[in-house]
């Protein structure tokens, strides 16, 4: 006769119903690269603190799934060179169910095969480069891309009523996908360019740019840059007594334009995704709460990164946390409510939403107006229609 072993019986269920707990708090992990020393490190904290708050504000709520969310985070450097190990990290060391590029166009560009390979989603918090969405099905984009802000910027030329520009590029891969854009806008709209100028990440005196721009008296100067570039070019632009108005992008698009630019910063305007005067209760909560979290405003930055990080948790939602392309299918077919507006994802997977302007006034960025062009602001799709 077989002897039944209880005691054995209940060692075996003590450790199953342990497993079992353990598997009910085990992390969902999310991967981020985030600039976190070099040139774009002030970027990087931002955009750091954007993500830390989403998930943060996810797991207060029970996180995912009953599981809570793991933020697995790597310094990329904004380089193309650091960004392939540090994805090649999330997919293979850290078993990433999908990733968020906290980062510049340059590494997020590089990183993008890496997540394309392993069918991992990834969603662009505000990279704008053309390239990062034709890596491939299971990458997602919040921001509005490059080309869509340039021809904005042209548009935004027309609504102030004036016609002849000067186009100053930042010779990396955001500053040409906005001159590619605003070119083919200013041909559309009746813009004229008087000449555009080229300068380099690491500049920060523009005399002689400066004296070539105020030789050439344009109506309009738009000139896209960081804040760390800009700053000082438009200081130096005013001091040489150049007041036609600057038309700026995201990257103008903290408060550190205006502590480096000064006094000269104010009436700047800045074509961005975040509206800081909205009456939207998204936007509103996340201005709130980033203060409270950070201790210092929101930016563009943070604003657009703690976007794409929600996007994606809201996707593991939908999906009771599994990845791949149960992940990839909810992302793409989601309508997500957020601070840079309400968002859903065409067969690209770009977004297409309107346009904010933001002017300088007071020492803060206000509410200008809206580019809302249906035509104008469209992305582009897979059949290129």
């Amino acid at each position: 006769m077989h002897r039944f072993n209880h005691k054995k019986l209940a060692v075996v269920l003590s450790l199953g119903a342990a497993f079992m707990a353990s598997a009910a708090r085990a992390d969902i992990k999310i991967g981020l690269n985030v600039p976190l020393t070099g040139f774009a490190a002030s970027d990087g904290k931002s955009a750091l603190e954007g993500a830390k708050l989403a998930v943060a504000q996810a797991n207060a709520k029970g996180g995912v799934a009953g599981q809570k969310l793991e933020l697995v985070i790597y310094d990329d450097q904004a380089s193309p060179k650091e960004a392939v190990p540090v994805a090649t990290k999330l997919v293979e060391k850290d078993k990433v169910v999908g990733a968020v590029s906290g980062s510049y166009s340059g590494s997020t560009r590089a990183a993008a095969p890496v997540f394309q390979q392993a069918k991992i989603p990834y969603v662009v918090g505000y990279a704008i480069h053309p390239d990062i969405t034709l890596s491939g099905d299971y990458m997602f984009r919040t921001s509005t891309m490059g080309e869509v802000q340039g021809r904005a910027g042209a548009r935004l030329v027309q609504m102030l009523g004036k016609k002849k520009v000067v186009l100053v590029t930042l010779k990396n891969d955001f500053g040409q996908a906005l001159a590619t854009g605003f070119k083919e806008g200013a041909a559309k709209s009746g813009v004229q360019i008087l000449n555009e100028y080229e300068y380099g990440i690491a500049d920060r005196q523009f005399g002689p740019l400066v004296s070539k721009i105020k030789s050439d008296n344009p109506e309009v100067i738009y000139a896209s840059g960081y804040y760390y570039t800009a700053g000082p070019l438009v200081s130096q632009l005013r001091a040489a007594g150049v007041t036609a108005p600057v038309i700026g992008q995201e990257g103008y698009d903290s408060d550190k334009f205006i502590e480096i630019a000064g006094a000269a910063s104010e009436g700047t305007l800045v074509t961005t995704s975040l509206d800081r005067d909205s009456s939207s209760i998204a936007t509103k909560a996340f201005l709130e709460d980033f203060k409270k979290a950070a201790g210092v405003n929101a930016d563009m930055v943070a604003a657009s990164t703690y976007t794409a990080t929600s996007v994606l948790i809201e996707g593991l939602k939908a999906t009771k946390g599994q990845g791949g392309e149960a992940l990839k299918n909810a992302l793409a077919g989601g309508s997500f409510e957020t601070p840079i507006g309400k968002l859903s994802f065409n067969d690209l997977h770009e977004v297409k939403k309107v346009v904010q302007v933001q002017v300088v006034k007071d020492k803060a960025f206000h509410h200008h107006s809206i580019i809302a062009d249906s035509l104008l602001l469209t992305p582009p799709t897979k059949s290129g229609k």
